[in-house]
């Protein structure tokens, strides 16, 4: 196997350079990749975008304007951690501008696909090993739509 890192590719309809570019106007550590462009061979336009290459957080992605054969579905989903409330703030309103907030810190973008936009600290919540700190953050978390760091901390310190 190549020594090469995955890449995720996400296959939009056309919309796919418009969905890069939404996700690095958000992301501060991010950066623009190749853009590559169909052929007269097809299946898209000629001069049409094929895919944009681009990088958020250290993850490579491609953006495929593959058609409308194949949508988005909450079965996948990418990990927001956030380190503090103003951060998880800052990713929930963008995320979901245009989108939907669904529910436990969860959100699907203006363009399908779904994220979740968690406290760092969460996870170690969860897995606490006093079951009744454990329970109490995921009845917490189970009551929000955007997560609420202050109220989990509470919800687990009891």
């Amino acid at each position: 196997m190549s020594s090469n890192p995955f890449i995720t590719c996400l296959w939009f309809d056309t919309q796919g350079e418009e969905a890069a570019n939404f996700y690095l106007s958000i992301f501060k550590d991010s950066r623009p990749g190749r853009v590559s462009r169909y052929s007269d061979a097809g299946p898209g336009p000629a001069g049409s975008v094929m895919t944009v290459e681009f990088e958020l957080n250290g993850q490579k992605f491609m953006a495929l304007n593959g058609g409308p054969q194949y949508t988005f579905s909450p079965a996948i989903s990418f990990q927001v951690y956030c380190d503090d409330q103003a951060e998880l703030d800052y990713y929930w309103d963008r995320l979901s501008a245009g989108g939907q907030q669904v529910a436990c810190g969860w959100v699907t973008d203006k363009y399908g696909v779904s994220w979740q936009v968690i406290p760092s600290a969460l996870p170690g919540m969860m897995s606490d090993p006093d079951p009744e700190k454990a329970r109490r953050t995921a009845e917490a978390m189970l009551s929000m739509v955007k997560l609420d760091l202050a109220a989990l901390e509470r919800a687990h310190a009891g």
